[in-house]
């Protein structure tokens, strides 16, 4: 079951929230779209087939299309919640240039761009919608197809396919916190390979290396928490693997520039002013 709930509609643009309840592990028929596309995960994964290449997409790897493509989905590992954003071909041209389309299929969600993806949906959720939501959007959406516009295009030799594999399975282990995802050699162990091939797929794949894949995934995790309230920031780190707050503050100030308290204010809403009575006694600046 497929359901999309619109966040922001402009003439150049569409933003949807949409959730898949399925849980079906065959391939969906083919299907061809319109538009130009970039769409995110929120939550859960789900696999993508476009131009006969597979792509497990998750928080970490959303996609973009383009139209006439056919494209097939599969849900496996049940229900996720996407955002999918739609524009024109003229918004899209003007981020990308003239007859220029993607050279990548899928888009590797940094921790910056996780950040983005959540500005824009908390700017959804105010009234400025042309001002404040089309700037976050536009930020969000110039650094999605830079990306993939300049992003290399995957080979599809058998040493290449087996990348593929190699580091589908090994995001699996991460985003599902297994023990031997813990270490380097205990995650290259458990896929029945050495660290160097595991640590050289990540790169050739996804364009980061397997530590930095695993800082995203533990970020995403906090952003999540810190969206939801959490006001301790101890706790939060104890629970995520991080060795005490200041390694965790640490690495959120290394990759996404503030602190989780500072993230905390802006990804949460801020209750509005109320006057004080009569008389002048109003809410000072």
């Amino acid at each position: 079951m497929l359901t999309a709930d619109p966040v922001a509609t402009r003439p150049g643009f569409a933003i949807s929230a949409v959730s898949c309840r399925s849980d079906h592990t065959r391939w969906s028929a083919s299907e061809v779209r319109a538009d130009y596309r970039v769409v995110l995960v929120r939550r859960g994964r789900f696999r993508r087939t476009a131009a006969g290449v597979p792509a497990d997409i998750d928080p970490a790897l959303g996609y973009v299309g383009v139209p006439g493509e056919e494209e097939s989905f599969a849900h496996p590992a049940g229900g996720d919640v996407c955002t999918s954003i739609s524009v024109t071909p003229q918004l899209w041209r003007s981020l990308a240039g003239d007859g220029v389309g993607p050279a990548a299929q899928t888009l590797y969600t940094d921790p910056k761009l996780d950040l983005a993806h959540r500005r824009v949906l908390a700017a959804g959720r105010e009234d400025d919608i042309d001002y404040a939501l089309a700037e976050e959007l536009v930020g969000l959406l110039a650094t999605a197809i830079g990306r993939t516009v300049v992003g290399r295009t995957l080979v599809g030799d058998a040493a290449a396919e087996r990348d593929r594999s190699l580091v589908a399975a090994a995001r699996e282990a991460i985003a599902e916190a297994d023990p031997a995802a813990d270490t380097l050699f205990g995650l290259a162990e458990s896929l029945g390979v050495s660290p160097y091939r595991l640590s050289r797929a990540f790169p050739r794949h996804l364009g980061v290396s397997v530590t930095h894949y695993r800082h995203r995934i533990r970020i995403g995790h906090a952003l999540d928490r810190l969206e939801a309230g959490e006001t301790s920031i101890s706790t939060l780190a104890a629970e995520l693997g991080y060795a005490d707050q200041a390694h965790l503050t640490r690495t959120m100030r290394q990759h996404l520039g503030h602190t989780p308290t500072n993230l905390r204010r802006m990804l949460t809403p801020v209750p509005p002013a109320t006057g004080r009575g009569h008389g002048g006694g109003g809410v000072r600046p």
